[in-house]
Protein backbone atom coordinates (compact mmCIF):
# COMPACT_ATOMS: atom_id res chain seq x y z
CA UNK A 1 0.00 0.00 0.00
CA UNK A 2 1.12 3.52 -0.18
CA UNK A 3 2.40 4.93 2.88
CA UNK A 4 0.59 7.59 4.25
CA UNK A 5 2.02 10.86 4.47
CA UNK A 6 2.79 11.40 7.76
CA UNK A 7 4.86 8.45 7.91
CA UNK A 8 6.31 9.58 4.31
CA UNK A 9 7.25 12.55 6.25
CA UNK A 10 8.94 11.30 8.69
CA UNK A 11 10.82 8.77 6.89
CA UNK A 12 12.22 11.56 5.25
CA UNK A 13 13.33 13.41 8.31
CA UNK A 14 14.92 10.04 9.51
CA UNK A 15 16.96 9.81 6.55
CA UNK A 16 18.59 12.98 7.47
CA UNK A 17 18.91 12.78 11.06
CA UNK A 18 20.30 9.15 10.32
CA UNK A 19 22.53 9.82 7.18
CA UNK A 20 25.69 10.10 10.02
CA UNK A 21 25.12 6.01 10.74
CA UNK A 22 24.26 4.69 7.13
CA UNK A 23 23.66 0.97 8.36
CA UNK A 24 21.20 2.29 11.07
CA UNK A 25 19.48 4.28 8.72
CA UNK A 26 19.28 1.19 6.26
CA UNK A 27 17.56 -0.70 9.21
CA UNK A 28 15.01 2.12 10.29
CA UNK A 29 14.18 2.97 6.61
CA UNK A 30 13.37 -0.95 6.41
CA UNK A 31 11.88 -1.42 9.77
CA UNK A 32 9.54 1.50 10.73
CA UNK A 33 7.24 1.07 7.45
CA UNK A 34 7.46 -2.74 7.63
CA UNK A 35 3.79 -3.16 8.93
CA UNK A 36 2.48 -1.11 6.38
CA UNK A 37 4.36 -1.95 3.30
CA UNK A 38 3.86 -6.06 3.66
CA UNK A 39 1.62 -6.84 6.51
CA UNK A 40 -1.63 -4.59 6.04
CA UNK A 41 -4.76 -4.92 4.37
CA UNK A 42 -7.52 -2.14 3.94
CA UNK A 43 -10.26 -4.33 3.35
CA UNK A 44 -14.24 -3.45 1.57
CA UNK A 45 -16.06 -3.32 4.90
CA UNK A 46 -13.84 -0.62 6.50
CA UNK A 47 -12.02 -2.32 8.68
CA UNK A 48 -8.14 -3.28 8.88
CA UNK A 49 -6.63 -6.98 8.50
CA UNK A 50 -3.15 -7.00 10.21
CA UNK A 51 -1.06 -10.26 9.76
CA UNK A 52 1.70 -10.93 11.16
CA UNK A 53 4.06 -11.80 8.76
CA UNK A 54 5.02 -15.63 7.78
CA UNK A 55 2.43 -16.39 9.30
CA UNK A 56 -1.40 -15.34 7.26
CA UNK A 57 -3.33 -14.86 10.69
CA UNK A 58 -3.73 -11.85 12.96
CA UNK A 59 -2.84 -12.04 16.48
CA UNK A 60 -4.57 -9.41 18.51
CA UNK A 61 -1.56 -8.76 20.56
CA UNK A 62 0.81 -8.57 17.67
CA UNK A 63 -1.37 -6.76 15.40
CA UNK A 64 -1.17 -3.71 18.12
CA UNK A 65 2.70 -3.72 18.71
CA UNK A 66 3.18 -3.65 14.92
CA UNK A 67 1.47 -0.77 14.65
CA UNK A 68 1.33 1.12 18.19
CA UNK A 69 4.48 3.63 16.62
CA UNK A 70 2.42 4.82 14.36
CA UNK A 71 0.03 6.42 16.82
CA UNK A 72 1.97 9.74 16.85
CA UNK A 73 1.44 10.54 13.84
CA UNK A 74 -2.13 10.01 13.21
CA UNK A 75 -4.10 13.09 14.51
CA UNK A 76 -3.44 15.00 11.16
CA UNK A 77 -3.36 12.40 8.98
CA UNK A 78 -6.87 10.91 7.65
CA UNK A 79 -5.08 7.83 5.79
CA UNK A 80 -3.57 6.81 9.13
CA UNK A 81 -6.62 7.40 10.85
CA UNK A 82 -8.27 4.67 8.38
CA UNK A 83 -5.61 2.58 9.00
CA UNK A 84 -5.66 2.60 12.76
CA UNK A 85 -9.18 3.24 12.95
CA UNK A 86 -10.17 0.30 10.91
CA UNK A 87 -7.60 -2.31 12.80
CA UNK A 88 -9.61 -1.01 16.16
CA UNK A 89 -13.20 -2.11 14.07
CA UNK A 90 -11.67 -5.54 13.04
CA UNK A 91 -10.35 -6.23 16.26
CA UNK A 92 -13.50 -5.99 18.33
CA UNK A 93 -15.42 -8.00 15.26
CA UNK A 94 -12.99 -10.56 16.46
CA UNK A 95 -13.57 -10.71 20.32
CA UNK A 96 -17.06 -10.36 19.64
CA UNK A 97 -16.57 -13.58 17.98
CA UNK A 98 -14.89 -15.17 20.72
CA UNK A 99 -12.88 -13.65 23.59
CA UNK A 100 -10.77 -16.80 24.16
CA UNK A 101 -8.94 -16.55 20.59
CA UNK A 102 -5.83 -15.25 20.09
CA UNK A 103 -5.51 -15.41 16.48
CA UNK A 104 -7.80 -14.88 13.67
CA UNK A 105 -8.33 -16.06 9.72
CA UNK A 106 -9.09 -12.60 7.55
CA UNK A 107 -12.04 -14.73 6.44
CA UNK A 108 -14.35 -18.02 7.97
CA UNK A 109 -12.16 -19.75 5.51
CA UNK A 110 -11.49 -23.15 8.20
CA UNK A 111 -7.90 -22.37 8.28
CA UNK A 112 -6.10 -23.43 11.07
CA UNK A 113 -2.27 -23.78 12.57
CA UNK A 114 -3.41 -27.30 13.96
CA UNK A 115 -6.99 -28.41 12.92
CA UNK A 116 -6.49 -31.18 15.29
CA UNK A 117 -6.54 -29.02 18.83
CA UNK A 118 -9.27 -30.02 20.87
CA UNK A 119 -10.27 -26.65 21.98
CA UNK A 120 -13.93 -25.75 20.49
CA UNK A 121 -12.50 -23.98 17.06
CA UNK A 122 -14.97 -22.55 14.36
CA UNK A 123 -13.85 -21.11 10.73
CA UNK A 124 -13.02 -17.81 11.93
CA UNK A 125 -10.07 -19.34 14.23
CA UNK A 126 -6.72 -19.64 13.34
CA UNK A 127 -5.54 -20.72 16.85
CA UNK A 128 -7.54 -20.18 20.13
CA UNK A 129 -4.58 -19.77 22.71
CA UNK A 130 -6.33 -18.13 25.26
CA UNK A 131 -3.65 -15.83 26.60
CA UNK A 132 -4.72 -12.67 28.66
CA UNK A 133 -2.82 -10.19 26.98
CA UNK A 134 -4.60 -10.69 24.05
CA UNK A 135 -7.71 -8.67 25.30
CA UNK A 136 -5.52 -6.14 26.82
CA UNK A 137 -3.84 -4.95 23.60
CA UNK A 138 -7.23 -4.12 22.02
CA UNK A 139 -7.96 -1.83 24.80
CA UNK A 140 -4.52 -0.49 24.77
CA UNK A 141 -4.32 0.28 21.09
CA UNK A 142 -7.86 1.95 21.40
CA UNK A 143 -7.60 4.22 24.38
CA UNK A 144 -4.30 5.40 22.63
CA UNK A 145 -5.86 6.07 19.57
CA UNK A 146 -8.71 8.09 21.36
CA UNK A 147 -5.74 10.25 22.75
CA UNK A 148 -4.26 11.20 20.13
CA UNK A 149 -6.45 11.78 17.73
CA UNK A 150 -9.26 12.74 19.69
CA UNK A 151 -11.63 10.99 17.41
CA UNK A 152 -15.03 9.07 18.38
CA UNK A 153 -15.84 6.95 15.81
CA UNK A 154 -14.35 3.99 17.37
CA UNK A 155 -16.67 3.70 19.75
CA UNK A 156 -19.06 1.57 18.38
CA UNK A 157 -22.05 -0.35 19.56
CA UNK A 158 -19.34 -3.56 18.94
CA UNK A 159 -16.68 -2.08 20.77
CA UNK A 160 -18.54 -1.48 23.68
CA UNK A 161 -20.26 -5.31 23.33
CA UNK A 162 -16.08 -6.13 23.30
CA UNK A 163 -15.28 -3.91 26.53
CA UNK A 164 -18.15 -5.49 28.28
CA UNK A 165 -16.81 -9.39 26.82
CA UNK A 166 -13.27 -8.46 28.56
CA UNK A 167 -14.24 -7.39 32.07
CA UNK A 168 -16.80 -10.39 31.79
CA UNK A 169 -14.10 -12.77 30.48
CA UNK A 170 -11.45 -11.20 33.16
CA UNK A 171 -14.06 -11.69 36.01
CA UNK A 172 -14.92 -15.33 34.79
CA UNK A 173 -11.46 -16.51 35.00
CA UNK A 174 -10.66 -15.14 38.62
CA UNK A 175 -12.53 -18.89 39.06
CA UNK A 176 -11.26 -20.75 36.39
CA UNK A 177 -12.19 -23.91 37.68
CA UNK A 178 -15.51 -23.16 38.69
CA UNK A 179 -16.75 -21.41 35.49
CA UNK A 180 -14.77 -21.02 32.94
CA UNK A 181 -15.45 -22.96 29.91
CA UNK A 182 -11.97 -22.96 28.24
CA UNK A 183 -10.22 -25.71 27.88
CA UNK A 184 -7.40 -26.65 25.50
CA UNK A 185 -5.89 -29.65 23.83
CA UNK A 186 -2.94 -29.92 21.24
CA UNK A 187 -1.77 -33.39 20.14
CA UNK A 188 1.97 -32.86 20.41
CA UNK A 189 5.34 -33.68 21.72
CA UNK A 190 6.06 -30.04 23.01
CA UNK A 191 4.80 -29.87 26.73
CA UNK A 192 4.91 -25.83 25.94
CA UNK A 193 2.02 -25.88 23.12
CA UNK A 194 -0.94 -27.83 25.78
CA UNK A 195 -2.42 -27.35 29.21
CA UNK A 196 -1.91 -30.72 31.40
CA UNK A 197 -5.20 -31.82 33.86
CA UNK A 198 -7.32 -32.61 30.35
CA UNK A 199 -7.05 -29.41 28.83
CA UNK A 200 -7.70 -27.38 31.70
CA UNK A 201 -4.43 -26.80 33.28
CA UNK A 202 -3.51 -26.92 36.73
CA UNK A 203 -5.37 -26.24 39.75
CA UNK A 204 -5.04 -23.04 41.27
CA UNK A 205 -6.32 -20.99 44.08
CA UNK A 206 -8.42 -18.07 44.57
CA UNK A 207 -5.81 -15.05 44.56
CA UNK A 208 -7.88 -12.11 43.02
CA UNK A 209 -6.08 -12.79 40.00
CA UNK A 210 -7.43 -13.67 36.58
CA UNK A 211 -6.09 -16.85 35.23
CA UNK A 212 -5.27 -17.59 31.86
CA UNK A 213 -3.71 -20.37 29.76
CA UNK A 214 -0.56 -19.15 27.66
CA UNK A 215 1.47 -16.84 27.64
CA UNK A 216 2.91 -13.85 24.87
CA UNK A 217 5.31 -16.34 23.27
CA UNK A 218 2.25 -18.58 22.83
CA UNK A 219 3.32 -21.25 24.72
CA UNK A 220 1.32 -22.69 27.70
CA UNK A 221 1.63 -20.86 31.43
CA UNK A 222 2.87 -23.63 33.74
CA UNK A 223 0.57 -22.28 36.75
CA UNK A 224 -2.47 -20.02 36.03
CA UNK A 225 -2.05 -16.38 37.13
CA UNK A 226 0.67 -14.58 34.48
CA UNK A 227 1.92 -12.05 36.38
CA UNK A 228 2.95 -9.51 33.85
CA UNK A 229 -0.30 -10.14 31.91
CA UNK A 230 -2.44 -9.58 35.14
CA UNK A 231 -0.14 -6.09 35.50
CA UNK A 232 -1.32 -5.14 31.88
CA UNK A 233 -5.05 -5.98 32.71
CA UNK A 234 -5.05 -3.74 35.81
CA UNK A 235 -3.56 -0.94 33.32
CA UNK A 236 -6.61 -1.05 30.87
CA UNK A 237 -9.42 -1.41 33.23
CA UNK A 238 -8.24 1.64 33.79
CA UNK A 239 -8.80 2.54 30.60
CA UNK A 240 -12.46 0.81 30.36
CA UNK A 241 -13.18 2.88 33.33
CA UNK A 242 -12.42 5.71 31.52
CA UNK A 243 -14.10 5.19 28.64
CA UNK A 244 -17.14 3.30 29.92
CA UNK A 245 -17.58 6.95 31.83
CA UNK A 246 -16.79 9.73 29.20
CA UNK A 247 -18.05 8.12 26.23
CA UNK A 248 -20.76 5.03 27.33
CA UNK A 249 -22.08 7.25 30.05
CA UNK A 250 -22.24 3.28 31.82
CA UNK A 251 -21.74 3.59 35.33
CA UNK A 252 -22.23 -0.15 35.88
CA UNK A 253 -19.74 -0.90 33.70
CA UNK A 254 -17.30 1.73 34.87
CA UNK A 255 -17.87 -0.01 38.48
CA UNK A 256 -17.31 -3.53 37.73
CA UNK A 257 -13.83 -2.65 36.06
CA UNK A 258 -12.78 -0.82 38.87
CA UNK A 259 -13.52 -3.77 41.31
CA UNK A 260 -11.76 -5.80 39.04
CA UNK A 261 -9.07 -4.08 38.58
CA UNK A 262 -8.45 -3.48 42.71
CA UNK A 263 -9.28 -7.13 43.10
CA UNK A 264 -6.26 -8.21 40.47
CA UNK A 265 -4.09 -5.33 41.93
CA UNK A 266 -4.48 -7.21 45.32
CA UNK A 267 -3.54 -10.22 43.75
CA UNK A 268 -0.57 -9.29 41.99
CA UNK A 269 0.55 -7.70 45.21
CA UNK A 270 -0.04 -10.14 47.45
CA UNK A 271 0.83 -13.03 45.79
CA UNK A 272 2.67 -12.29 42.70
CA UNK A 273 6.04 -11.16 44.65
CA UNK A 274 8.66 -13.43 45.89
CA UNK A 275 11.45 -12.69 48.60
CA UNK A 276 14.68 -13.60 46.48
CA UNK A 277 18.00 -14.46 48.37
CA UNK A 278 19.82 -12.75 46.25
CA UNK A 279 17.96 -10.09 44.61
CA UNK A 280 15.37 -9.31 47.48
CA UNK A 281 11.68 -8.45 46.61
CA UNK A 282 11.23 -9.41 42.55
CA UNK A 283 7.90 -10.05 40.75
CA UNK A 284 7.35 -13.86 40.08
CA UNK A 285 6.83 -14.58 36.41
CA UNK A 286 3.35 -17.17 37.25
CA UNK A 287 1.98 -18.05 40.45
CA UNK A 288 -0.94 -20.59 40.94
CA UNK A 289 -2.00 -19.45 44.48
CA UNK A 290 -0.74 -22.16 46.47
CA UNK A 291 2.67 -20.84 47.06
CA UNK A 292 4.08 -22.49 43.66
CA UNK A 293 6.02 -19.61 41.74
CA UNK A 294 7.63 -19.99 38.08
CA UNK A 295 11.01 -17.43 37.98
CA UNK A 296 11.90 -16.59 34.71
CA UNK A 297 11.47 -13.92 32.15
CA UNK A 298 10.39 -14.61 28.40
CA UNK A 299 11.34 -12.26 25.37
CA UNK A 300 6.97 -11.40 24.89
CA UNK A 301 5.17 -8.95 25.99
CA UNK A 302 3.91 -8.13 28.74
CA UNK A 303 7.08 -9.64 30.62
CA UNK A 304 8.37 -8.57 33.67
CA UNK A 305 10.91 -6.67 31.76
CA UNK A 306 8.05 -4.58 30.02
CA UNK A 307 6.23 -3.50 33.16
CA UNK A 308 7.08 0.03 32.48
CA UNK A 309 6.58 -0.15 28.81
CA UNK A 310 3.00 -1.50 29.52
CA UNK A 311 2.33 0.96 32.20
CA UNK A 312 2.15 -0.82 35.34
CA UNK A 313 4.83 0.85 37.17
CA UNK A 314 7.74 2.88 36.69
CA UNK A 315 11.40 2.14 35.87
CA UNK A 316 12.94 3.28 38.88
CA UNK A 317 10.20 1.24 40.75
CA UNK A 318 12.61 -0.55 43.16
CA UNK A 319 10.60 -4.33 42.79
CA UNK A 320 10.96 -3.73 39.11
CA UNK A 321 14.46 -2.63 39.22
CA UNK A 322 15.34 -6.10 41.49
CA UNK A 323 13.05 -8.19 38.85
CA UNK A 324 15.07 -6.77 36.17
CA UNK A 325 18.30 -7.55 37.31
CA UNK A 326 17.20 -11.26 37.81
CA UNK A 327 15.60 -11.13 34.41
CA UNK A 328 19.00 -9.79 33.02
CA UNK A 329 21.40 -12.67 35.00
CA UNK A 330 21.95 -16.38 34.83
CA UNK A 331 18.82 -16.94 37.40
CA UNK A 332 16.80 -16.31 34.80
CA UNK A 333 16.76 -19.53 32.81
CA UNK A 334 16.19 -18.17 29.79
CA UNK A 335 19.19 -15.74 29.85
CA UNK A 336 21.67 -16.20 27.20
CA UNK A 337 24.97 -15.12 26.18
CA UNK A 338 27.17 -15.24 23.76
CA UNK A 339 29.77 -13.66 21.37
CA UNK A 340 27.83 -11.41 19.45
CA UNK A 341 24.46 -10.47 21.88
CA UNK A 342 23.52 -11.37 25.59
CA UNK A 343 20.07 -11.48 26.61
CA UNK A 344 16.42 -12.93 27.28
CA UNK A 345 14.98 -15.73 25.18
CA UNK A 346 12.67 -18.09 25.49
CA UNK A 347 11.20 -21.65 25.57
CA UNK A 348 9.70 -20.79 22.33
CA UNK A 349 12.76 -20.59 20.40
CA UNK A 350 15.57 -23.18 20.65
CA UNK A 351 17.05 -23.47 23.39
CA UNK A 352 20.80 -20.35 23.61
CA UNK A 353 18.88 -17.98 21.52
CA UNK A 354 18.62 -14.51 22.57
CA UNK A 355 15.21 -12.29 20.57
CA UNK A 356 15.80 -9.08 19.02
CA UNK A 357 12.85 -7.93 20.73
CA UNK A 358 14.17 -8.63 24.15
CA UNK A 359 17.40 -6.39 23.09
CA UNK A 360 14.39 -3.76 21.74
CA UNK A 361 12.58 -4.30 25.32
CA UNK A 362 15.62 -3.97 27.49
CA UNK A 363 16.80 -0.64 25.80
CA UNK A 364 13.33 1.12 25.69
CA UNK A 365 12.44 -0.08 29.51
CA UNK A 366 16.65 1.77 30.35
CA UNK A 367 17.29 4.64 32.38
CA UNK A 368 21.04 4.22 31.23
CA UNK A 369 21.98 5.86 28.24
CA UNK A 370 24.70 3.89 27.81
CA UNK A 371 23.03 0.80 28.09
CA UNK A 372 20.78 1.99 25.53
CA UNK A 373 23.57 2.67 23.36
CA UNK A 374 25.23 -0.68 23.69
CA UNK A 375 21.86 -2.51 22.67
CA UNK A 376 21.23 -0.45 19.81
CA UNK A 377 24.92 -1.19 18.45
CA UNK A 378 23.95 -4.82 19.17
CA UNK A 379 20.54 -4.76 17.13
CA UNK A 380 22.31 -3.39 14.51
CA UNK A 381 25.33 -6.10 14.49
CA UNK A 382 22.79 -8.63 14.79
CA UNK A 383 20.60 -8.14 11.50
CA UNK A 384 22.55 -11.06 9.82
CA UNK A 385 22.75 -8.64 6.95
CA UNK A 386 19.26 -8.79 6.00
CA UNK A 387 18.23 -5.02 6.97
CA UNK A 388 15.49 -6.72 9.16
CA UNK A 389 14.86 -7.91 12.86
CA UNK A 390 13.98 -11.40 13.56
CA UNK A 391 13.05 -13.65 16.37
CA UNK A 392 15.54 -15.33 18.53
CA UNK A 393 18.99 -15.60 17.08
CA UNK A 394 22.37 -17.70 18.12
CA UNK A 395 24.26 -14.80 20.16
CA UNK A 396 27.66 -16.70 18.69
CA UNK A 397 26.11 -16.56 14.97
CA UNK A 398 23.37 -14.30 14.32
CA UNK A 399 23.38 -15.97 10.70
CA UNK A 400 21.30 -18.60 12.92
CA UNK A 401 18.14 -17.34 13.14
CA UNK A 402 13.97 -18.11 13.45
CA UNK A 403 11.59 -15.82 11.45
CA UNK A 404 13.17 -13.77 8.71
CA UNK A 405 9.56 -12.04 8.19
CA UNK A 406 8.13 -10.77 11.55
CA UNK A 407 6.64 -7.68 11.91
CA UNK A 408 6.60 -7.24 15.80
CA UNK A 409 9.95 -7.25 16.00
CA UNK A 410 10.84 -4.96 13.16
CA UNK A 411 8.22 -2.60 14.52
CA UNK A 412 9.38 -2.78 18.41
CA UNK A 413 12.67 -1.98 17.07
CA UNK A 414 11.48 0.83 14.97
CA UNK A 415 9.87 2.27 18.29
CA UNK A 416 13.67 2.00 20.11
CA UNK A 417 15.01 3.92 17.24
CA UNK A 418 12.14 6.93 17.54
CA UNK A 419 12.76 7.06 21.01
CA UNK A 420 16.45 7.19 20.65
CA UNK A 421 16.79 10.22 17.90
CA UNK A 422 14.29 11.91 20.30
CA UNK A 423 16.68 11.69 23.14
CA UNK A 424 19.91 12.27 21.00
CA UNK A 425 21.64 9.12 21.36
CA UNK A 426 21.69 8.04 17.78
Amino acid sequence: MNLPASISEFLSQSDERLAHRPKLQKLFRNCFPNTLETTTKLLDDGTTFVFTGDIPAMWLRDSVEQVRHYIPYAKEDKDLQRILAGLIARQMFYINIDPYTNAFNETANDKHYRATDDCNMNPWMWERKYEIDSLCFPVQLLYSYWKETGQHDVFTDSCYQALTSIVNVLITEQHHEQKSPYHFIRQTVQETETLQNNGRGLPVNYTGMSWSAFRPSDDANLFGYNIPGNMFAVVILGHIIEIAKEIYNDTRLAERAEKLRKEIDFGIRTYGIVDHPKYGKIYAYETDGYGNYCLMDDAGTPGLLTIPYIGYAGVDDPIYQNTRRFALSFDNPFYFEGKFAKGIGSPHTPGGYVWHMALSMQALTSNNDEEIKELIQTLIDTDADTGYMHEGFHPDDPSDFSREWFAWSNSLFATLICKAMDKGLV
